[in-house]
C-alpha cells in the first residue's frame, strides 16, 4: 500500500507523464495567449473530474497569467519614469515563449510548471 501512494505522488511531479486529455491540457496553456485569465479558468472548469493532467496544467497556466498581470501592472506604474516602456516587450516575449513551451510539454502528457511562479490557485 505504501508503494501505491508513492507512485501517485511521483506521477504528478513535474516532467512525469500523467494520464489525461493532452489536447485540453495543451489548450489550457495556449488559450492564455488569446484570453489571459479566462482561457485557463475555462479549461479548469471543463476538465473532467479526476483528469489530473488538465487540472494541473490549467492551474499552472492560471498562476503564470496572474504573475504576468502583476508584472504588467508594475511595468505600467514604472512607465511614468520610462523604465516600464522597456519592460512591456520583455514581459510579452517571456509570456509568449513560456506559454509555447508549456503547450508543447502539456501536449506530450507532462505537467508543466512555469519557472519562478508560486502556487496561487
Amino acid at each position: 500500500m505504501a508503494t501505491e501512494s508513492t507512485e501517485t505522488v511521483d506521477a504528478t511531479a513535474e516532467g512525469d507523464t500523467v494520464e489525461g486529455d493532452t489536447t485540453l491540457a495543451a489548450l489550457s496553456h495556449a488559450s492564455a495567449l488569446f484570453a489571459s485569465f479566462l482561457g485557463p479558468i475555462l479549461f479548469l472548469i471543463l476538465a473532467d473530474d479526476g483528469d489530473e493532467l488538465v487540472e494541473q496544467n490549467a492551474k499552472n497556466s492560471l498562476n503564470f497569467q496572474i504573475i504576468v498581470f502583476v508584472a504588467l501592472m508594475i511595468a505600467g506604474a514604472l512607465s511614468f519614469v520610462f523604465v516600464g516602456l522597456l519592460l512591456f516587450p520583455i514581459i510579452a516575449v517571456a509570456d509568449l515563449v513560456l506559454v509555447l513551451v508549456g503547450t508543447v510539454k502539456a501536449n506530450d502528457g507532462k505537467v508543466y510548471s512555469y519557472p519562478f511562479t508560486p502556487d496561487i490557485v
